[in-house]
């Protein structure tokens, strides 16, 4: 009879103890998938400050805004869309 009485308390304790498991692996998760995002932005705000820095004078700036017109854009949208795709996930 003990075995049987026991046996609810245990259950319970098995199932709480399963569901704080779970969330430890949930936040753990989500802590990593913070510092991925978080990366990825840095690298974008690092890419976007290394283009203004790549402009040495005020007469070269409309020369490199028209040969960078090709590229840049197209790099920005495509890092904005894997950065909207980690908002997303």
């Amino acid at each position: 009879m003990k075995v049987l009485g026991e046996a609810p308390a245990i259950a319970i304790g098995s199932l709480y103890q399963t569901m704080a498991d779970s969330t430890g692996i949930l936040f753990e998760n989500a802590v990593a998938a913070q510092q991925q995002q978080n990366t990825l932005a840095q690298a974008a705000a690092n890419q976007g400050v290394m283009q203004i820095y790549s402009m040495d004078t005020t007469a070269a700036a409309g020369t490199t805004e028209k040969v960078a017109q090709g590229g840049v854009s197209d790099n920005l949208t495509s890092l904005l869309t894997v950065l909207n795709g980690f908002k997303q996930g």
